[in-house]
């Protein structure tokens, strides 16, 4: 009879009662030596039974805590035989069957069938030299035969029935082990074949960092072989690199972040080093396999070719936005001073059209900047000049700045930490103070896309806008009664071009690219945007950022205020002049009919004078003393000189820094006679352009007017037309 498989659980509970009954041989010895205590002769331990529990004790211990790995059932059978021996020997030296250690012989009797027959056979042994010695000393009473009987024959017959291992037990056991394995082979040959088919890399790692399994595919990316790269360090086959091509830290290391904290780890911006010593971009994901420490699994592809199309789709969209804001704001400009009672006078009906278009290219425009914007954003170029604001009134000169806006919709835009302070019951309210030490335009720029978006999403009811904080956080939030937005979507909500398609939303324009720029933004000013929302019942968008004490804004606030102070003050350069080249016929446009103030009343027929495309030129010089115009057979009523020259010679800097002559926009003669120009002194600044990206209010166009108005005066004083022949 073999002995009994048991598990290290079962064995552990062996030892601790083994410690615990020896412990106590070894009290009952202490009690008696020292005369602590009265103790019984029949449960008397003297200093061998007190030396064979110690011994017990102690191997218990040591067993105990090595259970897990000792797999030989030797050491746990040789700590039992030394306390069978032990119990044998004091009941013995205590009265034999009158000992009051014969209970615990009982016991060990029933433990010896789990070591098989090294357990049993060697008690038989020992209980028939007892009645074997006890027959040869007095005859065997019948008292003997009964305590015998019931304190080992019947407990070692108890064992061996408990304890015994059936053929069928060891059958079924065999059947399952070998179940077990196949269905595992079954498993790891399936699973060998989805790694192997798996286009991405895929490495597995133990708690130390040693590749365990490397697939095909990643092994075609980093150019090592299965069996080079088995058993060797992952950081010498799959060298991860900053994108300047620096060594990971630890704590960067996506692989080596698993390893410490068990928990999934990602890195988008990596550079693998190969085997022939190429580097390529890698996005990598790094998964933990079960319990800390028991390694880890990363999944890696090659992203270089990607990198590049984007770098590529910037560069473009970059080039194609910067290139195509000027014409666009020119566009906006003439078509704002074209809808301008101060200059010019349209119907109603053109009215209508030049609007559409108006908006059509403020739509535009605001399209291009905020592509430029997202490509600046992308490739790192955006500027960063950070300034200590108190965030609560800087939100609200943004929400005051956009009241109007809402009210015209018919909603109710609230600033809530403003509301109620020192009209309510006489009781002043002192507003909260954060501040923040970042780019002012950043914050304006998020928080005034996120409140236009609360207010354009909002068919009726209220916006609020809320600052609160914590000692070192801020957060704004902008809370709608709108439409909401649907659960699938709040995932994808700060993707580039991702809008959410419904049918409320049809009617809505957008680019879906305002809230990925909101997201970008924030993220640079080390800040957090999300948003909670209810379909149908409106949403919350939060905007957290850091925030700074009242004394390290001030410390800051003094030596922005300083540095401000010590920086020089341009001066502006002085413009040399250029001659404006002469005006050159071009083939008839079709024109709007316009006609600009301060001119004599036209002639029955009407005058149709062609609208003319500005073209950029790099700066704007004073008039040259005389512009040739060639006459024409036919003239021209109610049409002065002065009035043409003033809508003819309107042109817009560039921002090229070389000065070069100008181009004027080359318009259809009309029919007056020949002028002689003299020169002029210009005292009046040109009139500047409209800004790249930006829109024209009515505020920007009426000075705009005025500056044009001005300088075509200072024109029309010098300029005198000619005698007909």
């Amino acid at each position: 009879m073999t002995p009994l498989r048991l598990s290290h659980i079962w064995y552990r509970r062996l030892y601790v009662a083994l410690f615990v009954i020896s412990l106590g041989y070894v009290t009952l010895f202490v009690l008696k030596a020292f005369d602590i205590q009265y103790v019984p002769a029949s449960v008397t331990s003297d200093i061998i039974g007190a030396v064979g529990g110690a011994a017990v004790a102690i191997a218990s211990v040591v067993l105990f805590i090595l259970a897990k790995k000792t797999t030989s059932f030797l050491p746990a059978f040789i700590t039992y035989a030394v306390f069978a021996i032990t119990t044998a020997y004091l009941v013995q030296s205590t009265g034999g069957i009158e000992s009051g250690f014969l209970v615990l012989w009982a016991l060990t009797v029933f433990i010896a069938p789990i070591f098989g027959a090294y357990g049993w056979v060697p008690i038989i042994v020992m209980i028939g030299s007892y009645v074997a010695g006890d027959y040869l000393a007095q005859g065997l009473p019948t008292e003997t035969i009964v305590l015998v009987v019931m304190s080992s024959i019947l407990p070692l017959i108890a064992g061996l029935v408990v304890w015994r291992e059936t053929p069928e037990s060891e059958e079924l056991a065999n059947r399952n082990v070998k179940s077990l394995a196949n269905q595992l082979s079954e498993v790891a040959t399936k699973s060998e074949i989805v790694i192997n088919a798996i286009g991405d890399g895929v490495v597995a790692v133990d708690g130390k960092g040693v590749i365990q399994l490397i697939n095909p595919a990643a092994q075609e990316i980093l150019g090592w072989g299965k069996q080079d790269a088995l058993m060797l360090s992952y950081k010498s086959i799959l060298k991860l690199t900053d994108l300047n091509s620096q060594e990971l830290d630890p704590s960067q290391d996506p692989i080596q972040q698993v390893l410490n904290t068990n928990q999934q780890a990602r890195g988008s911006k990596l550079l693998a080093v190969t085997n022939s010593g190429k580097k390529i971009s890698v996005a990598l994901v790094a998964t933990p396999i079960g319990d800390p420490g028991a390694g880890a699994i990363a999944v890696f592809r090659d992203v270089t070719n990607e990198r590049a199309e984007e770098r590529e789709q910037a560069e473009f969209i970059s080039t194609a936005s910067h290139e195509m804001r000027t014409p666009v704001a020119s566009i906006e400009g003439y078509l704002g001073l074209a809808l301008n009672p101060a200059t010019a006078t349209i119907d109603s009906k053109a009215r209508d059209f030049i609007m559409k278009a108006h908006e059509a290219a403020e739509h535009l425009g605001r399209l291009f900047q905020d592509l430029l914007d997202v490509s600046k954003s992308e490739d790192g170029r955006l500027t960063n000049a950070p300034k200590v604001v108190d965030v609560v009134p800087f939100t609200q000169t943004i929400v005051e700045g956009l009241t109007q806006k809402a009210i015209d919709k018919g909603l109710q835009l609230n600033f809530v930490p403003g509301e109620g302070n020192g009209t309510e019951r006489g009781i002043k309210k002192v507003m909260p103070v954060y501040f923040v030490n970042l780019d002012n335009d950043h914050i304006r720029e998020v928080l005034n896309n996120l409140i236009e978006n609360a207010i354009k999403y909002t068919p009726q009811g209220t916006v609020s806008v809320d600052v609160t904080g914590t000692e070192d956080k801020v957060v704004v939030s902008i809370k709608d009664t709108g439409l909401g937005i649907p659960t699938e979507d709040i995932s994808h909500l700060f993707q580039k071009f991702y809008r959410v398609e419904n049918m409320d939303r049809q009617s809505i324009g957008g680019t879906g690219l305002g809230l990925y720029l909101c997201r970008r933004l924030v993220e640079a000013m080390q800040g957090r945007l999300w948003v909670e929302s209810v379909f149908g019942s409106g949403s919350t968008f939060f905007v957290e950022l850091p925030r700074i004490d009242s004394q390290e804004a001030a410390r800051l606030k003094e030596e922005q205020d300083r540095q401000l102070a010590q920086a020089p003050t341009p001066q502006p350069a002085a413009q040399p002049f250029v001659p404006v080249a002469p005006v050159t016929p071009a083939a008839p446009s079709t024109s709007i009919p316009v006609t600009f103030v301060n001119t004599p009343a036209p002639a029955p027929a009407p005058v149709s004078i062609p609208v003319t495309t500005p073209q950029p030129v790099v700066q704007v010089a004073p008039l040259a003393p005389s512009v040739p115009i060639a006459p024409v057979a036919q003239p021209v009523q109610a049409v002065t000189v002065q009035d043409q020259l003033q809508s003819r010679q309107m042109v817009q800097p560039s921002v090229a820094p070389a000065p070069v002559a100008p181009q004027v926009p080359q318009v259809q003669p009309m029919p007056i006679a020949p002028v002689a120009a003299q020169p002029t002194q210009p005292q009046v600044a040109p009139a500047t352009t409209v800004p790249r990206g930006e829109t024209l209010t009515r505020e920007q166009i009426n000075e705009r007017v005025r500056q044009l108005e001005a300088l075509a005066q200072q024109q029309r004083g010098n300029v005198t037309p000619q005698s007909r022949p």
